[in-house]
């Protein structure tokens, strides 16, 4: 019984001593990755080349648009928060050159019910001088002519055909189309910030994505915090530095309406986006950069020091969470690398490898996991005498103490960033909730891999969207113009 006991631990302890190597490789390298964008962003800011302006907010918010500017909201299962994001944007931005367009499915009529009261509520405290933007009205509620789910970059191209058919009816092209979810809380001044981007020469322009904390949901709905806080507070910057392409978030975004031109050319269904697509946004930016388009992450801070941003809440179930980032792991590590494959500069390969390293970062993680599992069964062992004690060699204990300081290294910069945006207690928080992220990662990385199998093997591909229960705005309705609700059969 004591041979095989001795057994026992000695497999216990080899397996451990593999996955400590393995884990603290892989662990080592994606630090040193990290820490090489930590290196130019300390370099950007350094030498001035990463300076936020600051501006007020209401003076830019009241700025005439440069032309007509459509703004998409693709909306499948979204009549709980849809009609709130519809009247807080019509309300905030009141420029008469705006056009809303909502996509809904003809099989989702509580969507279209939510849509069509939010243009109730606006057309009755509308002004009846404003006439609105182009057409006469600013908002128009577009019915798909095939039943939901398809998937959002089907229903975005619905409202592309719309917008051509308006375009065609007035005679009058857009300037550039932005680009927002269901759920979003859109900032004042952010219509005005994109706008001017595109009218300054960029084709694809970027504000930044901030959630918000969630006080009924402080660690899962919360964590998606420090995780933006740092994408969109240093990552992006870097890219843009580098000269590689700055992928779309899929909202707070805007497209040259020259850009989004060459975009449908390249189709054969003349469409802009590719309906099998799970990140038709993230490939949005990547093919604007490669078609040689000019793209810029818009960075600006108002009065109050907040950042001109889309905010939102973000999944608060965890199934919900895993259920989200596994479409982004899925369309960006594993469909990006079928789609888009590896082209351009060295920055360029560099940055859409950080972009596909999900899946190995989840296993890397999980193997991270079931290593302390093992080291704790061992000590345990070890405490109690029922295992010889086993030193690690000078190699692995070198590798320990890289990854923890790469590791007390990562936590300060995620304790920095997140403070910065959302205050120092939601910073800490943060640290606290580095477990939880790591385990969403996981779950997320193994539903990829097997979504991703499934595709291989036939299965098409539905909109496997998050449901969204609450908006975070809460304004008084002013003026706004009229809507029409238009079928595919009737007109856009």
């Amino acid at each position: 019984m004591g041979f095989f006991s001795f057994d026992i631990w000695q497999v216990l302890a080899w397996f451990q001593h593999e996955l400590l190597l393995f884990a603290g490789v892989f662990f080592l390298i994606g630090a040193v990755d990290d820490i090489a964008v930590d290196g130019i962003w300390l370099w950007l800011k350094a030498t001035g080349k990463a300076a936020t302006p600051r501006i007020n907010r209401s003076d830019m918010a009241e700025r005439p648009l440069n032309g007509p500017v459509a703004v998409f909201v693709p909306a499948w299962s979204e009549a709980s928060v849809l009609a709130d994001t519809i009247r807080h944007m019509l309300t905030v931005w009141r420029h008469r050159d705006l056009r809303l367009y909502v996509g809904c499915y003809g099989n989702d009529p509580a969507t279209i019910a939510a849509a069509m009261q939010a243009a109730s509520d606006l057309y009755r405290q509308a002004d009846p001088r404003d006439s609105g933007g182009p057409g006469g009205d600013r908002l128009r509620i577009v019915i798909h002519d095939r039943p939901g789910p398809s998937t959002k970059a089907d229903c975005l191209n619905r409202l592309h055909r719309a917008l051509r058919d308006d375009e065609r009816r007035s005679g009058r092209l857009f300037s550039c189309v932005v680009f927002h979810d269901a759920e979003d809380m859109v900032d004042p001044a952010g219509l005005a910030l994109l706008d001017e981007a595109i009218a300054d020469g960029a084709d694809f322009a970027q504000l930044p994505v901030e959630p918000m904390p969630q006080p009924d949901s402080r660690w899962l709905g919360s964590h998606y915090c420090e995780e933006f806080a740092e994408a969109h507070g240093k990552a992006m910057v870097v890219r843009g530095a580098l000269g590689a392409a700055l992928p779309a978030a899929g909202v707070g975004c805007a497209i040259s309406r020259r850009a989004l031109h060459q975009l449908s050319r390249k189709r054969l269904d003349g469409s802009p986006f590719d309906a099998t697509s799970l990140t038709e946004d993230y490939e949005m930016g990547i093919a604007v950069a490669a078609m040689g388009g000019e793209s810029r992450f818009v960075r600006a801070r108002g009065e109050d020091g907040r950042f001109i941003a889309t905010r939102a809440y973000f999944p608060a179930k965890l199934s919900h969470a895993v259920r989200q980032k596994t479409r982004w792991v899925h369309g960006i590590a594993l469909q990006g690398w079928d789609r888009i494959g590896w082209h351009g500069s060295l920055a360029e390969i560099w940055m859409r490898l950080r972009d596909r390293r999900g899946p190995l970062t989840a296993l890397v993680l999980m193997a991270g996991y079931v290593l302390l599992c093992v080291t704790a069964l061992l000590w345990a062992a070890q405490s109690a005498g029922a295992a010889p004690a086993m030193a690690l060699s000078p190699v692995l204990q070198w590798l320990v103490g890289a990854n923890l300081v790469a590791f007390f290294w990562r936590a300060a910069w995620r304790f920095g960033f997140t403070a910065q945006t959302h205050g120092v207690i939601e910073g800490l928080r943060a640290l606290l909730r580095i477990p939880l992220t790591n385990v969403i990662a996981i779950l997320a990385g193994r539903r990829a891999i097997f979504a991703y199998a499934r595709t291989l093997g036939g299965r098409a591909i539905e909109w496997d969207k998050t449901p969204h229960q609450t908006h975070p705005a809460s304004i008084p309705l002013k003026a706004a113009g009229p809507a029409r609700a238009d079928s595919a059969q009737g007109g856009p």
